[in-house]
């Protein structure tokens, strides 16, 4: 039996013309506007289509519903994110552990921060349209390019890259999730951006070939 969230929350069918990927695009950013303006709870197909300047019966071609829609719109917000990552990752090609870490929390925090509103709505509904296995692709897919990146250091790391990639993932997301959560991220965020590459730089100094030889701390396992 196929599961309840592919019914409820697939696509349709995926635009294939320029005209449809228009459509598709302004259905979304009246979507993200109801969001803003109505709330979650008050966001109706309806609604979303008068406010995109389509049908009804336009939106219900791509989207089965409101949940779909919503899904489509934070699958979309994600896939900047990731795309700005995966810009940046590779202009760094070549360059220092600091220089590489310097410009992926610069570009992935200023992706999160593009719409700090849009960023707080998606974020309010994301566990109502399967957002998890959303964020977790799209985590997949930006430790891929972290990695990748992190191979073409001018700095040997002793590290696993893998492990180091999704330590400085694992960072961001705390350090954007705090920022969103704050209330006031304007406010905040020049110092927490700030403050998250001086601790990502000294973790990268460790675990890299220019740094001191690294003491693992022992854990329970450890000292088992």
């Amino acid at each position: 039996m196929p599961q309840r969230s592919q019914i409820v929350l697939e696509p349709r069918k995926s635009p294939v013309q320029a005209r449809s990927t228009a459509s598709v695009d302004a259905i979304l950013e009246a979507t993200i506007q109801v969001l803003l303006g109505e709330g979650k709870e008050r966001l109706t197909t309806t609604k979303v289509a008068l406010r995109a300047g389509v049908s009804v019966g336009t939106l219900y071609q791509y989207f089965p519903n409101k949940s779909a829609l919503l899904q489509a719109a934070l699958k979309r917000h994600m896939d900047e994110v990731a795309e700005a990552v995966d810009v940046v990752c590779k202009e760094q090609t070549g360059k220092t552990l600091r220089e590489m870490a310097t410009a992926l929390i610069t570009a992935f925090l200023k992706a999160k921060m593009r719409d700090a509103r849009t960023s707080v709505a998606l974020y309010s509904v994301s566990a109502d349209v399967d957002g998890m296995k959303i964020v977790q692709q799209m985590g997949g897919r930006i430790n891929k390019a972290i990695v990748r990146m992190l191979a073409t250091s001018s700095e040997a790391l002793t590290t696993d890259p893998q492990l180091v990639a999704s330590m400085l993932q694992g960072a961001m997301a705390g350090v954007s999730r705090r920022i969103l959560e704050s209330g006031a991220p304007e406010k905040q965020f020049d110092i927490l951006h700030r403050e998250l590459i001086v601790m990502v730089s000294a973790y990268l100094d460790a675990g890299s070939s220019r740094g001191s030889v690294r003491e693992w701390p022992k854990t329970g396992s450890d000292s088992a």
